[in-house]
């Protein structure tokens, strides 16, 4: 196999995505999986930084709702919220975040499901809807 060239990289559309049924809501959910950006940055936002800009903490306050927000995208995979939105999102039901975040964890590689399923050891059966166009 030929080694990819940084044009051939840059071109790739890797980012998986699923369309989600949330009855509660009314109809289907985009969820995509994260950028490399879009993951450090909610990475940043569980940890709490001291004056000398060491970490002082970590916090799962938001995690949920802020990983939601960065993966729930239009048709052209566009966010739908906004860093500013997570508030009004957190008043929406856990359940269906949790299963929003569980898709998008999965969908970005984070968690032990989805290193599971990455190594070909989920019960994730093929044809689960998933997408990568």
């Amino acid at each position: 196999m030929a080694l990819l060239t940084k044009d051939q990289i840059t071109a790739a559309a890797d980012l998986a995505h699923e369309d989600v049924p949330v009855p509660e809501w009314g109809g289907t959910v985009r969820v995509r999986a994260l950028t490399g950006q879009e993951r450090d940055a909610w990475e940043a936002s569980m940890l709490r930084l001291g004056p000398n800009g060491s970490v002082q903490a970590r916090s799962t306050k938001g995690v949920r709702v802020g990983l939601v927000a960065r993966c729930v995208v239009d048709e052209a995979g566009e966010r739908l919220f906004t860093d500013k939105d997570m508030a009004t999102l957190n008043e929406k039901s856990a359940a269906v975040i949790e299963r929003l975040a569980a898709v998008a964890r999965r969908l970005s590689g984070i968690g032990k499901e989805a290193a599971e399923e990455a190594a070909g050891k989920s019960a994730t059966t093929p044809g689960d809807g998933s997408s990568s166009d």
